[in-house]
C-alpha cells in the first residue's frame, strides 16, 4: 500500500498547478467579522429568484489525518513538494474506501482491470499524461474549483486542468447517444434548497480516483449540492455504472469556501519536471 500511495502522489504532483491568490484583493459580497475576517457561518446567500447562490470558490474538506492513517497506514512522509497527503480526501485516493474488501461493489473484470491499470499508474495513468482527470477526481481532487451561476446554466470551472462543465438548468435531458466526453454532458434541477446534478455521456478513458478505478461509457453520476451557510456546502455523489460495478454507491464529503481568492491558470506541461523520474529505479 505505501509504495502504491507514493506512486500516486508522484503522478499527482506532475499536474499540481500553484494555487490562485488575489493577495491584496477583498471581496465586498463576503460577510465578515468585527475583526474583517470572513463569517463562513453566515447565512447562504440567495439569488434574485430566491434560489440558494452556488457562486463561489470552493475546495472540498480533507480527511482528518488519524482517519487516513487509519486507513492508509504511515502516510507521513509520503508527501512530495506540493502535495501534503493530509490536505486531500481519502476519495481522492480510493472512491471505494468506505467499502471493505469483502463487500467491494466492483465486477470481477472490473477488478482485473484495475489490477492492470495499478501496474501502469505511473506512465499510462491519464493525468500523468497532461489527460484530464475523471469527474469523480474533480469533485474531490485537493484543488479548489469555481460556480458561475446564471438562470439557464451554471458553469463549473476547475483549476485542476484547466477544464469546465456547464450544467443546463433548462429542464433539458441528458443525450441518448452523445459523443462520449471526458466529463460527460450535466444537466440540473432544483430540489429545494438542493441543486441535482445528473451527469452522463460519458468515454471510459478517464479514471474514478487517484489509484486508478476503471469505468465504462455507461458511468452516470447524480451530485447534490446542498450550500448549508456562507462557508460550507454539503455534497452527495452517487455513481451509477452497470458495467463495472453490481450497483450503485455514494459518498459524501464537504467543500468549503476559498474566500477573496480564484481558480488559477493551468498548462500541464509547463515546467514539468517530474514524469521522467516515474518508475526509475
Amino acid at each position: 500500500m505505501t509504495n502504491t500511495i507514493a506512486a500516486v502522489l508522484l503522478v499527482a504532483a506532475v499536474s499540481t498547478p500553484v494555487a490562485a491568490q488575489w493577495l491584496t484583493y477583498r471581496d465586498p459580497g463576503i460577510p465578515r467579522t468585527r475583526d474583517g475576517k470572513p463569517n463562513l457561518s453566515a447565512p447562504a446567500p440567495r439569488t434574485a429568484n430566491g434560489r440558494p447562490d452556488l457562486s463561489g470558490v470552493w475546495q472540498v474538506e480533507p480527511t482528518a489525518s488519524e482517519e487516513m492513517k487509519q486507513l492508509f497506514g504511515d502516510i507521513n512522509a509520503l508527501s512530495v513538494p506540493g502535495d501534503d497527503i493530509l490536505t486531500f480526501s481519502k476519495y481522492f485516493l480510493s472512491i471505494l474506501v468506505d467499502f471493505k474488501p469483502e463487500e467491494s461493489p466492483l465486477r470481477p473484470d472490473a477488478a482485473e482491470r484495475f489490477r492492470e491499470l495499478m501496474a501502469k499508474r505511473g506512465t499510462e495513468s491519464p493525468t500523468a499524461n497532461c489527460l484530464p482527470p475523471g469527474i469523480t477526481q474533480a469533485d474531490v481532487g485537493p484543488n479548489p474549483y469555481k460556480i458561475v451561476q446564471a438562470p439557464g446554466a451554471i458553469v463549473i470551472m476547475y483549476e485542476l486542468f484547466g477544464g469546465h462543465r456547464q450544467v443546463y438548468m433548462d429542464a433539458r435531458k441528458v443525450p441518448a447517444n452523445p459523443q462520449p466526453l471526458w466529463l460527460g454532458y450535466s444537466v440540473g434541477r432544483w430540489d429545494g434548497d438542493t441543486l441535482a446534478v445528473e451527469t452522463g455521456g460519458f468515454n471510459d478513458k478517464s479514471r474514478l480516483d487517484a489509484f486508478g478505478h476503471p469505468h465504462s461509457e455507461d458511468l452516470r453520476t447524480v451530485e447534490r449540492f446542498h450550500r448549508r451557510d456562507f462557508g460550507h456546502m454539503d455534497v452527495q455523489l452517487t455513481i451509477e455504472d452497470p458495467r463495472t460495478f453490481t450497483r450503485p454507491f455514494t459518498i459524501k464529503f464537504t467543500d468549503r469556501l476559498v474566500p477573496d481568492s480564484d481558480v488559477g491558470e493551468y498548462y500541464c506541461a509547463e515546467n514539468e519536471r517530474d514524469r521522467a523520474h516515474i518508475g526509475a529505479k
